[in-house]
């Protein structure tokens, strides 16, 4: 599968000085330098791929890294942030990665085009992907829509997907509204009027209109209930799996400490990430940025329940494959069952 670039976690100016409404990458490409995480020696070694530049929303990983989670599991943790053109699942299918962090609706998209991958933990408990208006906008809700303009990055990644989702919700179809393909200038484009709505992230593209001094409004997906995706996982392989079980089950289960570590004491999380983020070091309002993005970033790892666990919800993705096959989002059907497992954590 190539995919050209998507939407995932949605690194933006709010977190590290770069605009990336759902993490930019394009096919194939070259891999940034790893940046190493565990400890040497005889510890068992994995490479865990972060999707795009060093960025505060990739806290849980650095906190994990940094409180020794991991080198307590016995585990040698590489963190590996993608190349800007690099493809979501090259290096993990092609055992560069061990893991690496992921929509899985995106996941469900590669396995219907052959990949055998698997997720193994959340990372996001809720979707982050909203409809942004401006405050005054007379759009208050999905309904609303018909005849007016929304701008996404691009049919791909979970702005597309969620598009789907709110027009189905709100019995819109594609003729009903004008998508605007409008690359990551969604604050510019909705500052602007360029469109009357944009798909962008909770976590930081409403936390930059904010700095911004532009008042927005978000509407959710769907008026009741959750959508029928899931947001970003822990994904490997199910060759990995069948061959390093122990492992995964290992890294899994340090990774959702530091998930937890995190929801527990952001401000702890937000110091620790300047090492890995350096611009925080010096950038005063880069730092406030962060911070901002890392507040909304809590809710999305601890969920509606406020507790931070590791196990996923087999109907959840047996509900999404469905979803993305009647909205022509996969072709060939998906077997939810052999996507994800609760095999291999705690």
């Amino acid at each position: 599968m190539t995919i050209s670039r998507r939407g995932l976690l949605g690194l933006a100016a709010a977190g590290a000085g770069l605009a990336l409404a759902g993490c930019a990458s394009g096919p194939g490409g070259s891999a940034s330098a790893a940046a190493s995480a565990g400890a040497s020696g005889s510890a068992a070694k994995a490479t865990i791929g972060l999707t795009y530049i060093p960025n505060v929303q990739f806290a849980p990983f650095y906190v994990a890294a940094s409180q020794n989670l991991y080198r307590s599991a016995g585990v040698d943790v590489t963190l590996r942030h993608h190349g800007a053109s690099e493809a979501l699942f090259t290096a993990l299918v092609s055992g560069q990665e061990d893991f690496v962090v992921a929509g899985a609706d995106e996941m469900i998209q590669a396995r219907s085009q052959g990949m055998d991958l698997v997720a193994i933990a959340p990372y996001y408990r809720q979707y982050p992907v909203v409809l942004i208006v401006k405050e005054a906008s007379p759009i208050k809700s999905a309904a609303d829509l018909k005849g007016r303009s929304i701008g996404i990055p691009g049919r791909y990644g979970e702005s597309w997907f969620g598009l789907k989702v709110l027009l189905a919700s709100a019995g819109r179809t594609e003729a009903d509204v004008k998508i605007a393909e409008i690359g990551y200038t969604q604050q510019a484009a909705l500052t602007t009027d360029k469109v009357d709505s944009i798909i962008g992230f909770s976590n930081n593209d409403v936390v930059t209109f904010v700095a911004g001094g532009v008042p927005v409004r978000t509407i959710a997906l769907t008026a009741t209930g959750a959508p029928p995706l899931v947001s970003i996982c822990l994904i490997t392989t199910q060759a990995y799996l069948d061959a390093h079980g122990d492992l995964a089950k290992k890294v899994a289960d340090a990774s959702v400490a530091g998930q937890a570590a995190v929801v527990k004491d952001p401000a702890q999380a937000l110091t620790i990430s300047t090492d890995y983020v350096t611009t925080l070091k010096t950038d005063d309002a880069a730092r406030t940025a962060a911070g901002k993005t890392l507040e909304a970033t809590v809710p999305l790892w601890a969920g509606t329940s406020g507790v931070v666990d590791a196990k996923l919800d087999a109907a959840q993705f047996a509900t999404m494959a469905t979803f993305m096959k009647a909205q022509g989002l996969i072709t060939a059907d998906v077997d939810p069952a052999k996507a994800m497992s609760n095999a291999y954590h705690s």
